[in-house]
């Protein structure tokens, strides 16, 4: 018998002896209606099984997190350099370099000249945070928020390094944040998912790179932990109406049917992956009433598109998505990711960036402010970032006009808003090249081990076992809470 097969065929002794104190706790929860604090059920409103009780109150019901995948040019919008402006077009010099890995996209260039920022900035807000002219929206909230300049990751191309600040792991296969976070806190809305993606669409198509659910996976963790993918074109979810001639309660017979199979194939082999499908064709009946309302902005005042911005009328927008995630978190779905790409800036920046910019600016000042007026911005941790940064020297041909800039996983910045943030706060400082941290720097490690502190998790010991090993988001070398930056 091998190993997989003895754990489905699980003995009855075995089962008593590594659960002694489950069946008792099991009694006591429903003699007290389910309503056990921290226990069985976490903070999983809807009473659903498999919540991971907290370690300590924690002040996030959901997370809103804005990828820009490719890596945003930390120094063309949140890094003011005004000393570049003197290093025009000389050379990167090697006490800054210190040898540092590169890319093999430029590695093979002859020389690394410095490309000051084409773009001005300005000193905004009572805590004097410096902002990027592309981003007149955001000058207007840096007291609302925490800016992170000094991030880093041993990541230096796109796959490993979005895999890792997605699922702490370089290699692919891993949970990611969010799935951390349903198969935590556990659902708050029995008729939508725990963990929603959407990928929006870019004004500017010039560069994108390739993602893939991948990112969005349980990993290890059960299946029902993955996220639910929402088009942002047509059907929001493939097949989630009835085809043509097939009422209601024809789908509701043939649900039964499959899932009474299903049951008895579960009890048969104990397959977790039969307990994941039995689970997701409940959700999606259940979706059919509950997505088409979601989706349905019609329903949304003309304030709040203006907040946003025309473009949130538009399917597929970032604003659009951005409107969606505020609807979202409204109805309780825990996590809610959201992919904005073509940052990945090789060549002509002057003519990405604005675009870039554009699309994100206003939506993510309309989404703070929503959040903020409805009263959910405190409950609700909205996080801002790509997978890296960009090199302070240019790749390809550089002008005054225009440049391209390489990855750069040495230094970048990111920012968080809400869920226990104390607003106005700027952590760390690179060199005057943005090209090393010299205070406070700050690992992806820290970052997830931040987050989760805010969800109510310790993340030394919120765990998941697997193949022999207490599994976990932060890994096993060291990280720290940033406590400088919580309220």
């Amino acid at each position: 018998m091998t190993f997989d097969e003895f754990k489905q065929n699980i003995t009855r002794r075995y089962f008593f002896s590594r659960g002694s104190h489950v069946l008792g706790g099991a009694a006591l929860a429903s003699l007290m209606g389910g309503n056990l604090p921290g226990a069985f059920g976490g903070e999983s409103a809807s009473g659903q099984p498999g919540a991971v009780p907290t370690h300590f109150p924690g002040k996030v019901k959901h997370v809103i997190y804005l990828h820009m995948v490719g890596g945003p040019a930390q120094m063309d919008l949140y890094d003011y350099k005004p000393v570049m402006n003197e290093w025009y077009d000389k050379d990167l010099p090697d006490s800054v370099r210190m040898g540092q890995r590169l890319t093999t996209m430029t590695s093979g260039q002859a020389r690394f000249p410095i490309a000051p920022s084409m773009f001005k900035f300005e000193q905004v807000g009572e805590c004097g945070m410096w902002v990027s002219e592309l981003l007149p929206w955001t000058k207007k909230m840096v007291d609302d928020m925490v800016f992170i300049r000094s991030m880093h990751t041993e990541a230096i191309n796109h796959e490993p390094a979005i895999s890792f600040i997605q699922t702490g792991n370089q290699v692919s296969g891993r949970p990611c944040l969010g799935s951390w976070m349903s198969y935590g806190l556990g659902s708050l809305n029995e008729d939508l998912p725990t963990f929603v993606v959407m990928v929006a669409r870019p004004t500017n198509t010039e560069q994108v790179q390739a993602i893939s659910a991948r990112l969005w996976s349980s990993g290890y963790l059960p299946g029902e932990h993955a996220a639910t993918a929402f088009r942002t074109s047509g059907d929001p979810i493939l097949y989630i109406n009835n085809p043509p001639g097939v009422p209601g309660e024809v789908r509701r017979t043939t649900l039964d049917g499959l899932k009474a199979l299903n049951e008895l194939n579960y009890n048969l082999v104990g397959d977790p992956e039969t307990h994941t499908r039995i689970q997701q064709y409940e959700l999606a009946f259940r979706m059919q009433s509950s997505v088409p309302e979601l989706t349905d902005i019609a329903s949304e005042p003309e304030s709040t598109m203006e907040l946003y911005g025309e473009a949130a009328k538009q399917p597929g927008t970032f604003a659009n998505t951005a409107l969606l995630a505020r609807r979202m978190v409204e109805r309780g779905v825990r996590f809610v990711q959201i992919y904005h790409n073509n940052w990945d800036t090789h060549a002509n920046a002057a003519g990405r960036l604005p675009d870039q910019c554009m699309d994100v600016d206003q939506p993510c000042y309309g989404l703070i402010q929503d959040l903020k007026q409805r009263g959910m911005l405190d409950e609700t941790l909205v996080i801002w970032g790509g997978e890296f940064g960009r090199t302070i020297y240019s790749q390809g041909g550089l002008s005054k006009e225009n440049y391209g800039r390489d990855h750069h996983p040495r230094c970048f910045t990111m920012w968080m808003a809400g869920g226990g943030m104390k607003g106005g706060t700027i952590l760390g400082e690179t060199d005057d090249f943005s090209y090393n941290i010299v205070q406070d720097p700050v690992h992806i490690r820290d970052l997830h081990a931040t987050i989760l502190h805010q969800l109510g998790y310790d993340h030394d010991r919120f765990r998941y076992k697997y193949q022999g090993l207490d599994q976990g988001l932060t890994g096993v070398e060291p990280c720290r809470v940033l406590n400088e930056i919580l309220a």
